[in-house]
């Protein structure tokens, strides 16, 4: 270990698990049901009312370039219920007519995707049931395609459409949105990637970038997408489906280390004109071994929420948004993201990545928004995933692989290293096998042990699920206090190689231990016979919070 009067002093930011359960509410993430899911989709009927209307404006939006705008949502029914819901629907036409059978002696449903998004009648108007009229103002953003707006009846469960709204549209659907920075294989690189409805026999991907009050240059960008068939099950194969568009990734490369670039995203069409986005700003990454205040976020299982009400998931997703703000609200005062999995609970339903994109570009557009794999990424029976659940709902890692840039040796096999100022984090992919002996041990090993703690002190492990210690009661009541395997697998090489903190995931609880080494606590490279977990409830990081707490850590 190098010397303590090396490590200047940092800012971590402990936000670790933002949706916070006591140790009288266990909540584990892939037990929950995504809202979307609640929506019966394969027993809708259509029952159009002659008297029902539904109507949004206005038709036509980002007219100044928005990709995210408000609307309007009309409504009325002759015969009201308190189960009305108004379902939103991109593309436009859910009509059976653009659905796909499973095979041919098997009929396709009348309503073949589930809606992106949905809000019941009476959310806004109290007095809906009795009046049958309601208006509700709902968030729309820039999703490659048109929309349109059904009221149902029936509830949920059994859904009946009554009326169907006139389309509206983005003016440019194709438009490159929510640019996400992530560092590059070398310390002095940084990527962004876009989405955008541009394919390559269309349009050129371009970044145009260069240091602040400096000359521009253009940087092309490699194009990714993915079709219904690379998802590996239901619901994402199904009626979570939707076309992804285009992800492109473009690499700037000898950078100066804690400069100021600038950058646009965009493409040049065939026609030869360009379509770009506004302007964004980024600072390089400090050179490795740098002597300086280094700022990091760290925190996992954020998820996704909706700022119009719509889609509330567990009455607890609204912390995601909490969150969100609060980093909006801090940006100056962290220098790179780590959200270490349990990404934005999609499970399947493919348009809640956008949706997820759309929530942190301000935060990814500005600083490296590095993620890591959890099992709501990943999981999926006979696909190679560690664990056998199903909780990715059929995505089996296709949609974290190819939404965000890591820089891994292969885009499947989700671990990586990075060499920030004076951090070296490993980071470690929990859905595929960590055992001594696989692949995965061998890079974790290398990581840890090629860095040269003379120049980055800190040794930082990352990974989703607990592979440490954890007084959570779900892993209390299993008596394995982590991962099964984890600690038997991986602990000798953190005291052989002196990690100086692992962080992890997964449990929605904040909870700090001592350095502890075969159940017994250590300090100093001393093993000590007590074994202590502590969990300091001051810290919690409640749903509902308005800030979060941070750690200084000084020597």
């Amino acid at each position: 270990m190098a010397e303590s009067n090396s490590k200047r002093a940092f800012l971590f930011y402990a936000l670790l698990i933002l949706i916070c359960c006591s140790v009288l509410q266990s909540v584990w993430s892939h037990e929950d049901q995504h809202p979307l899911s609640k929506v019966a989709v394969h027993k809708a009927t259509i029952s159009l009312l002659a008297l029902a209307r539904i109507k949004a404006s206005p038709s036509l939006l980002g007219l100044q370039g928005q990709t995210a705008e408000w609307v309007t949502v009309e409504y009325s029914s002759p015969i009201p219920s308190t189960d009305d819901w108004i379902g939103v629907f991109s593309p436009a036409n859910f009509s059976d007519s653009t659905c796909q059978s499973e095979n041919p002696r098997v009929f396709p449903p009348l309503l073949c995707s589930a809606p992106i998004k949905f809000q019941y009648a009476s959310y806004s108007n109290p007095h809906y049931k009795e009046t049958g009229k309601g208006v509700l103002k709902l968030q729309l953003i820039n999703q490659r395609s048109d929309f349109s707006f059904a009221l149902f009846s029936g509830g949920l469960s059994n859904p009946k459409v009554v009326a169907v709204s006139n389309t509206i549209s983005f003016a440019n659907p194709n438009a490159p949105v929510y640019p996400r920075l992530a560092l590059g294989k070398l310390w002095n690189e940084m990527t962004v990637t876009w989405t955008s409805g541009y394919g390559i026999d269309e349009a050129e991907p371009l970044v145009q970038w260069g240091p602040k009050g400096g000359d521009y240059i253009l940087s092309p960008a490699g194009t990714l997408t993915f079709t219904r068939n690379s998802m590996c099950g239901a619901p994402a194969r199904t009626v979570g489906w939707r076309d992804p568009g285009y992800i492109h990734t473009s690499f700037l490369k000898e950078l100066w280390p804690n400069r100021i670039y600038e950058y646009k995203i965009g493409h040049k069409l065939n026609n030869g004109t360009y379509i770009w986005g506004p302007k964004y700003q980024f600072r390089a990454a400090p050179f490795p071994g740098q002597n300086s205040l280094q700022r990091v976020a760290i925190f996992g299982d954020m998820g996704k929420d909706e700022v119009d009400g719509s889609n509330e998931y567990n009455n607890f997703q609204h912390g995601s948004i909490n969150t969100t703000n609060q980093l909006i609200k801090d940006l100056e005062n962290f220098d790179l993201v780590f959200h270490i999995g349990d990404i934005c609970y999609a499970n399947g339903y493919i348009s809640q990545w956008d949706q997820f994109t759309a929530q942190v570009e301000p935060i990814a557009s500005t600083v490296p928004y590095m993620i890591a794999s959890g099992n709501h990424e990943r999981d999926w029976p006979g696909t190679g995933s560690f664990y056998g659940n199903m909780d990715s709902g059929g995505e089996c890692g296709v949609l974290a692989q190819t939404m965000f840039y890591v820089p891994a040796s292969n885009r499947a096999k989700f671990w990586y290293s990075i060499d920030y100022g004076m951090f070296r984090f490993c980071i470690a992919d929990t859905e595929q096998d960590w055992r001594e002996g696989t692949e995965q041990y061998k890079f974790i090993e290398h990581c840890l042990a090629s860095v040269d703690r003379q120049k980055q002190p800190w040794l930082i492990f990352l990974a989703h699920r607990v592979l440490g210690y954890s007084s959570c009661i779900s892993y209390a009541e299993e008596g394995s206090f982590a991962e099964p395997m984890g600690r038997e697998s991986l602990q000798k090489l953190w005291q052989r190689h002196k990690v100086d903190i692992a962080i992890y995931g997964h449990v929605h609880n904040y909870e700090r231990t001592c350095p502890i080494y075969q159940y017994k606590k250590s300090r100093d490279g001393k093993v000590y016979d007590s074994f202590e977990i502590s969990r300091d409830y001051r810290d919690i990081l409640a749903c509902t919070t308005d800030s979060c707490p941070s750690l200084t850590m000084a020597s």
